[in-house]
């Protein structure tokens, strides 16, 4: 079998480990979870993969192409290095958290994404010359692989890493709306970015100006954002600072939390107690004050 088709063979061999894991869900083990022993199966699996893309891309990398017996181990070890992988992550167990699980077949996916990717510009490019796709394609593995040492280790910080996230959507949209309070103040053409219509030479109507209607809801939207930003800025801190992962029932609590980030609302949990009360009440007062004014605002218009 020529080198060309055992790439091929190789590239639907990936295709259907990455299908599996993108598809299947972790079952609960029969032996008892030890994260540290996952955790390192798991770095040695990427380090091993890793390595396995770099001797591929080398072997196809200038003449002489390798023999059709060393393609055929070649192709063996990648195959080896990426079961590895899937095999590992099948360790984790869903009991360990749905964010954590989730963040851990990202990773996962990502290295076989690149694998695939790596393989399939080895075989569109000329066999044994080195391309700057493939050069980019094999830097693409190896950065994928090195992000196992970022993972959190548990669910508590795949949580914190959750909320971050979604707090810098958050600041983004603040941002944008500060800047559009901004062009309020100076009487600024709201849509100055837009491009002028070809036919009519200018986007120019009146329409496109600040309506009185629009000023009244900028800053009810404005204040629901900043009130939205606060919320999580202190879920934030208080997973930080209480959040557990040390029994099922706090997991749970803390992927309901990442679940609905986006809208907080005063739940039980064991990162709020009594003496951070307060704060979930007065957010909650803030956000349902401006839901109101903005569903008088569009409401009336209708």
């Amino acid at each position: 079998m020529e080198a060309r088709e055992l790439l091929q063979e190789l590239c639907g061999s990936l295709r259907a480990v990455l299908a599996r894991v993108r598809e299947g869900e972790p079952g609960e083990g029969r032996e008892p979870f030890e994260p540290p022993r996952f955790w390192d199966a798991l770095g040695q699996a990427f380090k091993e993969t890793s390595q396995e893309a770099t001797k591929l891309s080398l072997a196809f990398s200038r003449p002489p192409l390798p023999s059709a017996e060393n393609c055929r181990k070649l192709s063996e070890d990648v195959q080896n290095a990426i079961l590895a992988v899937a095999t590992v992550y099948y360790w984790l167990p869903k009991g360990q958290g749905t964010t954590l699980r989730k963040m851990v077949r990202d990773a996962t996916t990502e290295v076989l994404e690149g694998m695939i990717q790596l393989t399939e510009t080895i075989l569109i490019s000329p066999l044994g010359s080195s391309s700057q796709e493939q050069l980019i394609s094999t830097g693409g593995v190896w950065e994928a692989c090195e992000q196992v040492s970022s993972l959190p280790r548990d669910n508590q910080a795949a949580v914190v890493s959750a909320l971050s996230a979604f707090l810098g959507v958050v600041k983004d949209a603040v941002e944008e709306m500060e800047n559009c309070s901004q062009a309020l103040v100076e009487e600024q053409d709201p849509y100055s970015d837009i491009i002028e219509d070809e036919e009519l030479g200018f986007r120019g109507n009146r329409d496109t100006y600040w309506s009185e209607a629009d000023r009244k809801l900028l800053g009810s939207c404005m204040g629901l954002m900043k009130a939205s930003k606060a919320c999580l800025k202190k879920v934030l801190s208080v997973v930080k600072a209480y959040g557990k992962a040390d029994s099922p029932e706090q997991i749970a609590q803390l992927d309901d939390l990442a679940d609905i980030a986006n809208e907080i609302s005063p739940r039980t949990s064991h990162v709020c107690p009594p003496s951070e009360e307060g704060w979930v009440q007065f957010l909650t007062g803030a956000v349902d004050h401006n839901m109101d004014k903005i569903k008088n605002f569009t409401q009336g218009e209708l």
